[in-house]
């Protein structure tokens, strides 16, 4: 989220959703999302034009209802629209599977399933080199949920 975002905070959220989360493995547009919603409840009052005004910050008052099916269809907590906490958890969180989604890395990870915990060192070194050398930042194992969780050859 950028922070000269003035919208509401429920705008962009929900925007943040429809930017980086894909149920069923594709981006949703507002008609769509809106009638995949009408098919699960028809009862829930919802269109692409409301949900584009949604993530826009022109309205601002869905219904308890409606929230809770936004959050059911990207698969996020209520909790995701009002607790910073939260949100900054599922935002990581798709940050890491958007991350994998990228072949490179899903075939980096294939590889690397099932090394010896010093061979695993070591290529992470030679990463951490080539990252060096191309300008991208370090990454932070302290981060990652399975930093401190033995391999599956490891001892526990």
């Amino acid at each position: 989220m950028s922070e000269n975002d003035d919208r509401p905070l429920l705008a962009r959220r929900l925007d943040d959703l429809f930017k980086t989360v894909r149920p069923k493995g594709k981006h949703w547009t507002n008609a769509e999302v809106a009638e995949e919603l009408k098919r699960i409840n028809p009862e829930l009052k919802a269109g692409g034009v409301y949900l584009s005004q949604l993530r826009t910050g022109k309205r601002s008052n869905p219904s308890p209802d409606l929230l809770a099916a936004l959050a059911k269809f990207f698969g996020v907590s209520v909790a995701y629209f009002f607790d910073d906490k939260v949100a900054e958890s599922v935002l990581s969180q798709v940050a890491a599977i958007e991350a994998l989604r990228q072949s490179g890395v899903r075939a980096v990870a294939m590889r690397a399933a099932g090394m010896k915990k010093e061979n695993l060192a070591a290529i992470t070194a030679i990463m951490d080199q080539y990252r060096q050398m191309q300008g991208l930042p370090p990454v932070n194992d302290a981060d990652s949920p399975a930093a401190d969780k033995p391999g599956p050859s490891e001892p526990v």
